[in-house]
């Protein structure tokens, strides 16, 4: 079985190329953090395969996270402390899974790479 993980960041952010990784990390590790444990463990001895991927807004960022829980995916939702480049607040990402790599696609097939 091959297993990937997901990151979607919001395009109308323009989040400067720092800022998008770093939110694209809390994603990951957190959805991680959320896993099964055995389901992380087959991710991670295939290589931990990770997609980053690109929405137009808040709403179709919130539409693919509810869509992803709805079909029983892990999601994380992350929201910027304000700190430096968006206001408090912000959601700016979404990770889901790791996962069935099948299961992630059907949620993430029409998005374009970041």
């Amino acid at each position: 079985m091959n297993f990937k993980q997901a990151i979607i960041l919001r395009e109308d952010l323009k989040l400067p190329k720092g800022k998008a990784c770093s939110q694209a990390a809390h994603a990951a590790v957190e959805a991680t953090l959320k896993s099964e444990k055995e389901k992380v463990k087959s991710w991670r001895q295939e290589g931990m395969k990770k997609i980053v991927v690109k929405v137009k807004d808040l709403k179709e960022l919130l539409h693919l996270n509810q869509k992803a829980k709805d079909s029983g995916l892990i999601t994380a939702v992350i929201t910027d402390a304000g700190l430096t480049e968006v206001a408090p607040g912000t959601t700016t990402c979404i990770a889901i899974g790791p996962d069935e790599e099948e299961k992630i696609d059907k949620i993430i097939k029409d998005l374009k790479l970041f």
